[in-house]
């Protein structure tokens, strides 16, 4: 019976196992399915809980508002102080404020005047200044702006000269200052002065072709209360002399009467004759000494620049620029700037260039003040 009922039967069992294996993938295929639809379903789920956790009510986000603006606004009133506009940060007078509210020294606002001449200083009649410059020519300068004042002057070379002066005598009412000064200089001697309480009464103020930022730091570092820029200007020094003195104002007419000077490319005679305080005799003197101190400077500058002695180049340039903005020799005096700024090029030594056009600037010069004092 088997046998005559095998081929339906082997059909048979291929049908179920057929039937079995179609079951089998059918199962497998639903549960892929699923597992699909709950993966693609969990970062709606996981989105819509965080939209739940970042949506605040009214209240909450208000006061989380709040929170938030007032330091913010703290930090723009702080910030926006008016220094973003025109102020870069650094005042640089404070320090020489400070150095004022920390002496003994009183200070009086100076008021508005006319243009000052050698007249005006007769007010300061008696006020006792030491001046602290080591160029003879400069001196000259000083004394003869406050020449017949009654002003009394002492002179001292260096800043060593300065406090063996004090220790003798400490009646003065300021100390003109020359940052630059052999032995010891003006930074030195002015931080000497101020920590000795026994000069509190005197105020130092810096004489200084100085003016970059740093520069002006270290001198109210120092101690130094003021700076007068060189050249020296008259209505600086007068301006200078009435803040720190006790003495009034007193309002003056002068008849200026007309003096020939000279004026060349190389030598502008008003301004030299305007820093000598308009003393037609004394700025002739100026410029003589001039021409005998410095006539040979080119060549005693070319002789140090080959020996590589650059800061005794330097030192002497120093006293040149000094002294040719005091004449009035503003060509001069603007080369001998480049000069001494290019000395730092110690390998390829360019400031030779520069030496040539001083020395051509020098001899027009010298050639101009003797045509002119020799009428």
């Amino acid at each position: 019976m088997f046998l005559e009922y095998q081929n339906e039967i082997i059909a048979l069992i291929a049908i179920l196992t057929l039937l079995v294996i179609y079951l089998i993938m059918k199962t497998r295929s639903q549960g892929l399915e699923l597992e699909t639809k709950d993966i693609a379903q969990e970062p709606q789920e996981i989105q819509e809980v965080d939209e739940v956790d970042e949506t605040p009510d009214a209240d909450t986000q208000e006061q989380e508002e709040d929170s938030l603006n007032e330091p913010l606004e703290d930090e723009l009133i702080k910030e926006l102080d008016g220094s973003e506009e025109g102020d870069f940060g650094v005042d640089e007078n404070q320090n020489f404020k400070e150095n004022k509210r920390k002496s003994d020294i009183k200070v009086r606002d100076v008021p508005k005047h006319a243009k000052i001449t050698k007249h005006d200083f007769k007010e300061f009649a008696g006020v006792k200044i030491l001046v602290a410059e080591d160029n003879l020519i400069n001196q000259k300068v000083i004394s003869g702006l406050l020449a017949d004042s009654g002003i009394e002057l002492t002179m001292a070379d260096d800043g060593q000269e300065v406090l063996d002066i004090l220790e003798k005598d400490d009646d003065f009412l300021m100390i003109l200052m020359d940052a630059h000064m052999p032995r010891v200089d003006g930074f030195e001697a002015t931080r000497i002065i101020r920590e000795n309480p026994k000069y509190n009464h005197i105020v130092v103020i810096a004489l200084s072709g100085d003016t970059a930022a740093d520069d002006l730091r270290k001198m109210s570092e120092a101690g130094m209360a003021e700076q007068l820029e060189k050249p020296l200007r008259m209505d600086s020094l007068y301006d200078v002399l009435y803040a720190y003195s006790g003495f009034s104002q007193e309002s003056q007419e002068n008849d200026a009467d007309y003096i020939e000077v000279p004026m060349t490319k190389e030598l502008h005679g008003d301004k030299g004759l305007a820093i000598c305080g308009g003393d037609e005799n004394f700025y002739f003197e100026i410029l003589n000494e001039f021409v005998v101190t410095y006539e040979d400077s080119a060549h005693r500058l070319r002789t140090l620049l080959t020996n590589s002695q650059e800061v005794s180049a330097e030192k002497l340039l120093l006293d040149i620029i000094g002294v040719s903005a005091n004449i009035g020799a503003e060509p001069l005096n603007k080369i001998a700037n480049s000069l001494k700024e290019a000395l730092e090029d110690t390998q390829e030594k360019s400031y030779f260039t520069n030496l040539e056009q001083y020395q051509a600037h020098l001899e027009k010069l010298v050639k101009d003040i003797k045509e002119f004092v020799e009428r």
